[in-house]
């Protein structure tokens, strides 16, 4: 018996139809779109770099300026540091207590020379000067408020007073340098001033100086004699 083959037919219904191709405008508007990434990155990239070569050319040419202002005024005033010095120290009172607190009132004589010739310098308050043995603090006072003009020489007379506990080994130490006649103390002075160029003043700055100088005594009414006497000098602004 013969074997019997069926043939369905094809239902073209139910099978999915074939992708349609995009239309060209669709497929150039996409390729134009991605193209045109690229070129406003450069763009982008481009105004970047001219601008901060703007302003790389802004700071060097303010830089250059700055330079040449500073270059001229310093030609122009020639300026110069001023000197300051310790010249007498008299001691009106310098006593020890049982419980080792130090009173001591002093009167530094202070010789302040300004050798600049255009400019002058304005000594403004909140000024501090301080006397100091070992690390330790003894005295106080304060500078005067006044103007001192081109090349001139002011001496100033500060007194200082104060209190303090120095301890049983500087108490030790100070007695021996007594007896040797070589007592070392450091002055330190802290004075805000404005300085005038012409007729331009500054802001103001802080002068800063230490002058370390070794006495004989600190015997109250006694006289002191300086051994030695050295000063240094900082700006801070």
């Amino acid at each position: 018996m013969a074997e019997i083959h069926r043939v369905h037919p094809l239902d073209l219904e139910s099978s999915p139809p074939p992708p349609l191709a995009a239309p060209a405008d669709e497929t150039k508007k996409r390729i134009g779109q991605a193209s045109s990434k690229p070129r406003t990155r450069r763009i982008i990239r481009s105004r970047c770099c001219r601008c901060l070569c703007w302003t790389l050319l802004a700071l060097f040419v303010l830089v250059v300026a700055l330079g040449a202002t500073v270059g001229f005024l310093y030609l122009a005033f020639d300026p110069k540091i001023p000197d300051y010095s310790v010249d007498r120290l008299t001691v009106a009172n310098f006593s020890i207590r049982d419980n080792m607190t130090v009173s001591a009132t002093f009167n530094l004589t202070i010789t302040m020379t300004n050798r600049n010739r255009r400019i002058g310098i304005y000594y403004r308050g909140g000024s501090r000067l301080s006397a100091l043995y070992g690390d330790r603090q003894l005295c106080t006072g304060t500078f005067p408020v006044f103007y001192q003009g081109h090349r001139n020489t002011t001496v100033l007379n500060v007194p200082l007073t104060g209190e303090t506990q120095l301890g049983g080994e500087l108490l030790r130490d100070l007695a021996e340098q007594q007896q040797t006649g070589m007592i070392p103390l450091v002055f330190r002075g802290k004075v805000p001033v404005r300085v005038r160029l012409g007729r331009l003043k500054l802001p103001r700055v802080t002068f800063r100086f230490r002058c370390d100088i070794t006495v004989n005594s600190l015997s109250a009414n006694n006289n002191i004699s300086l051994r030695s006497s050295r000063c240094r000098f900082r700006l801070k602004l």
